[in-house]
């Protein structure tokens, strides 16, 4: 595979590649050479695209991003749904699809890695929050299926606190811990005007709990 002649296919292999060893193996056990052995590509056909290990698993990030954004819109965009059954949805489609079990064993500890934190951070302030989130509050406060003050903050706050705070990614705890987290982010969303969490969203994030101690074990 000339990698000036098929500059997209020689990225998508490599991709393809990096996120297969990564969830396999995890980020920090998967090197730039094992990359390379793996695709069977050159060095410098590598380096021509990508100039770290780094660069690939932001490509990578973006990929699953617009992946689930499409996911998403879907959602954000179904006409049978009210504002509180879309943002219902698009939480639990976020726990259940496939792309998150991708993550959970292909991301590192993202304290130690503050640059994908960054990434994800971002990530929300700039696409999830304003694209989904904050759409869906504004139709719940229209059609009357959900009563939230200052959506814009409420959508940011409630994303920050799901990604972060109850992203094992960031911190690993144990399970009962897990579901403490999940009571409380409940509770105080609840008070906000939007009752979320519920026994189906608890155990998705238990479950992403232990898919994170298992791959670490």
């Amino acid at each position: 595979m000339g990698r000036n002649k098929y500059p997209e296919e020689t990225v998508n292999l490599i991709i393809e590649v990096a996120t297969k060893l990564f969830t396999e193996k995890g980020y920090d056990h998967t090197s730039l050479q094992d990359i390379i052995s793996e695709t069977k590509l050159s060095k410098g056909a590598i380096y021509h695209h990508f100039s770290s290990k780094e660069e690939i698993f932001e490509a990578m990030y973006r990929r699953i991003g617009n992946e689930n954004s499409e996911a998403l819109a879907k959602i954000r965009d179904d006409k049978k749904l009210n504002g509180y059954q879309k943002l219902k949805a698009i939480f639990k489609a976020a726990l259940t699809n496939p792309n998150q079990g991708i993550m959970m064993t292909a991301t590192p500890c993202l304290l130690e890695n503050t640059r994908f934190l960054a990434m994800q951070i971002r990530q929300i302030y700039d696409i999830v929050s304003p694209d989904f989130i904050l759409p869906i509050l504004e139709e719940g406060n229209r059609d009357g299926s959900i009563h939230a003050e200052n959506p814009k903050e409420l959508a940011e706050a409630m994303m920050i606190l799901a990604n972060v705070w109850l992203n094992p990614l960031v911190r690993d705890v144990s399970v009962e811990d897990m579901r403490n987290k999940c009571i409380v982010y409940g509770k105080i969303f609840s008070e906000l005007g939007v009752n979320l969490m519920d026994d189906e969203m608890i155990e998705g994030y238990i479950n992403c709990c232990l898919q994170v101690q298992k791959h670490n074990q």
